[in-house]
């Protein structure tokens, strides 16, 4: 054996873990010694108590479908209803499901659930978390009007804008230090937003291209977007829950109408009226 050349080898290997080894440590003894701002939380202190941060502006997919889960978790243990009917939960999951094969984040693990209210709502928070009213089943003629709303909802996740204004609103506040957002403030930040949010124009025309998109696409009759929209802005008193945080509904509607003109297609499922009754009527 050449011992020359083994040691050289072998020199050679440990310089391969020893150098990138001593830019870490200097790169932590600078986040650690370098002074912070006032108003942000102190990078030592998140460290040493053992806080998770999530940084907004490059997420993974896994970390917001634990975000996402985590927030389930607190709307488990709020005031919210979820339904425990299970033939009413498999419905709409497998309307769901159809929706997300044909949407642009197909691999995400997507979680549809009915929660027992009767004011008409659809919202979703982040990793594929979607949530409908019966309120809002209840208000629907058919299965292709309900899809509709499924897959403007999918569209939110598509479009990642959830994350954006939690990105916003942790700019704006300031309230996330310099290695991101405090995970439990992300998640407190986020149900207040999905559930109370003012959706924004740009959000809400995107929401509903990708929702189109995907129920074209799922097969379902393009129309029922519309009708649906239509039939609960003329309804009497006050704008169901599910349009009044959203802005510019007549403006949709018509924006909707000439992407279908647009791009037609013969496909018509779900537009029979009776066999939706049929399927939710345990809670008709």
């Amino acid at each position: 054996m050449n011992w020359n050349s083994f040691l050289a080898n072998h020199l050679t290997g440990r310089r391969r873990w020893f150098y990138p080894l001593i830019s870490v440590v200097v790169a932590l003894t600078l986040c650690l010694t370098t002074p912070m701002p006032g108003n942000a939380f102190d990078i030592r202190s998140l460290l040493f108590r053992g806080i998770q941060v999530i940084q907004m502006s490059n997420m993974s997919d896994r970390q917001e479908v634990d975000l996402g889960r985590q927030m389930n978790q607190q709307l488990q243990s709020s005031n919210i209803k979820l339904s425990r009917n299970s033939q009413i939960n498999r419905y709409v999951e497998q309307i769901g499901q159809r929706l997300v094969a044909n949407s642009d984040r197909p691999n995400l693990p997507f979680t549809f659930q009915v929660i027992e209210d009767n004011s008409i709502n659809a919202f979703a928070t982040l990793g594929g978390y979607v949530y409908i009213h019966t309120g809002l089943m209840k208000a629907a003629d058919n299965e292709a009007e309900l899809a509709s709303v499924i897959a403007h909802e999918i569209g939110h996740i598509g479009g990642r804008h959830l994350v954006q204004q939690m990105r916003q609103r942790e700019i704006a506040s300031g309230v996330a230090s310099a290695a991101g957002l405090d995970r439990n403030a992300a998640v407190g930040i986020g149900l207040e937003l999905a559930l109370n949010r003012p959706r924004s124009r740009q959000d809400e025309f995107d929401a509903d291209n990708r929702g189109l998109v995907a129920l074209t696409q799922a097969g379902y009759g393009q129309s029922a977007m519309v009708s649906f929209m239509q039939k609960l802005m003329q309804k009497g008193g006050s704008m169901p829950a599910f349009l009044s945080t959203h802005p510019a509904t007549g403006d949709r509607i018509k924006a909707l109408q000439s992407a279908i003109n647009a791009q037609p297609s013969n496909q018509r499922d779900g537009l029979d009226n009776a066999a939706y009754r049929a399927n939710i009527r345990s809670i008709l």
